[in-house]
């Protein structure tokens, strides 16, 4: 009875012991197994959560990644069905030579030689203008063969445009650069992304004068195109600029609707660390009478107002605070901007310098004079912006006899009688110099008189309410 009793606890100690031992071991095969299975995943959720940070490149979630090990191809495309502008992008890890203009696809390729991509573009919104396009440095983007060590590395995407064609004259600097550049940036950018502006023709005059907008797009410092000999790396590049037309913004066309107004805001937002400068045209007068500015034009550049001495006595006469304001390409923009800021109406014959009217107050008077032949391009140059912008927009559109050209052609040509008709749809260069370089303007200033006082009671009105 003893001895059974002892075989059976040892049968029983046995088979505890097997228990045990076979518990464990289902415990550790277990945990090999699941730990291959999600390994993977977890991978898959911090590639998943780059990309939703940044859906325009898929890299490493550490701090400083390896761009030449992309887990999925980079990919060249370009959109050419726009009338003014191309746009191309490389959708991931890609590398600048700056001194061939040429952007390399890095990671993992799908073209084999030969079968290369290759574009080329130009990225000025000026496309139709053949003559003006020929001045444009021609980028490459190409996805082989594999493109030169990386010097600089920059964790952030690229945008690149060039500063040439027109740049120099406010309008198209503005109509041509900064404007299509605000589009283009909430086009493909979340509010909060940064980026690398890469610039073609970005000379030393320019880069100051608009350094406060510049600064304002973005806090990188500038890769200049032409000056810069270091290959440089990005997680993706956008090379062109969004235009929407002539001094356009369509809130359709952009991804929150942003309008002139958030332009304008941008624009505050850019100049507002100045605001504590002194103001040049502070003083006791100012605080009761509306500020005018009377845009002037010297020179032989056509559309000068001759009798611009009396127009101001007028204008001072019905109540106004008058400054002229002639701007040159030295004119510093914060310093205009400023001044254009504190006043409540602005009067200027159409030309380039009415670009500051953007530098307006939404409420505040813009009155634009228009000379003969001037009628359209007066209205989508600043005629549209000027209302989309919520200002008081007038027009006071000139009469034959306060125009010059009556002193030089036939007061019954077609020419001045109906120059529409004149122009047909042929706006060329000799068609430019009569009513834009030829013509200059001296006002009849009965007729004119009713206009000011118009825009006195505006410009009253609008500084009651906004000082």
């Amino acid at each position: 009875m003893k001895r059974r009793r002892i075989r059976h606890y040892e049968i029983t100690i046995v088979f505890l012991l097997f228990l045990v031992f076979c518990f464990i071991f289902q415990i550790n095969f277990s945990f090999i197994s699941r730990s291959n299975d999600i390994l993977p995943g977890k991978e898959e959720l911090k590639l998943k959560a780059a990309f939703k940070q940044n859906p325009l490149s898929l890299q490493s979630p550490s701090p400083s990644p390896s761009f030449s090990e992309s887990p999925q191809p980079t990919e060249i495309n370009c959109d050419r069905s726009h009338k003014s502008y191309d746009l191309c992008t490389i959708n991931g890890p890609t590398v600048l030579d700056p001194t061939i203009a040429t952007f390399y696809t890095l990671g993992h390729q799908d073209h084999v030689p030969p079968s290369y991509k290759v574009e080329k573009m130009k990225p000025y919104p000026r496309k139709w203008e053949s003559s003006t396009m020929k001045r444009i440095r021609e980028i490459t983007l190409t996805s082989g063969p594999p493109g030169p060590s990386c010097q600089v590395q920059h964790n952030v995407p690229a945008l690149v445009f060039s500063a040439g064609g027109y740049t120099g004259n406010f309008f198209h600097d503005f109509n041509d650069g900064i404007i299509p550049l605000f589009i283009t940036v909430h086009s493909i950018f979340t509010d909060d992304q940064e980026f690398v502006l890469v610039i073609s023709k970005a000379r030393d005059w320019w880069v100051n004068k608009y350094a406060d907008l510049l600064q304002s797009f973005s806090k990188h410092p500038i890769v200049n195109l032409d000056n810069d000999s270091s290959t440089h790396c990005f997680t993706s590049a956008t090379i062109g600029l969004i235009s929407h037309g002539l001094m356009a913004i369509d809130p359709k066309l952009l991804p929150n609707s942003q309008t002139f107004f958030h332009f304008r805001a941008f624009l505050d937002r850019a100049y507002g660390r100045h605001h504590g400068e002194n103001h040049p045209i502070k003083s006791n007068s100012s605080k009761q009478r509306p500020r005018l500015l009377l845009i002037s034009r010297n020179g032989d550049v056509g559309r000068v107002i001759l009798n611009q001495i009396q127009v101001k006595k007028l204008a001072k006469k019905i109540g106004f605070d008058v400054t002229i304001f002639e701007p040159t390409t030295e004119t510093s923009l914060w310093k205009a901007y400023t001044l254009i800021n504190s006043t409540h109406a602005m009067v200027g014959v159409h030309g380039a310098a009415l670009t500051h009217s953007l530098f307006l107050r939404p409420g505040s008077v813009f009155m634009q004079v228009v000379p003969l032949g001037n009628e359209w391009v007066a209205k989508y140059c600043f005629g549209n912006s000027g209302r989309t912008m919520g200002l008081e927009y007038m027009q006071y559109k000139i009469g034959v006899e306060e125009s010059t050209l009556v002193d030089k052609y036939d007061r019954n040509s077609l020419l001045l009688k109906d120059p529409v008709a004149f122009q047909g749809k042929n706006w060329s260069n000799d068609i430019m110099n009569i009513y834009l370089k030829e013509q200059n303007i001296k006002f009849d200033l009965v007729r004119f008189r009713q206009y000011l006082k118009n825009a006195y009671r505006k410009a009253k009105r609008f500084m009651s309410k906004k000082g």
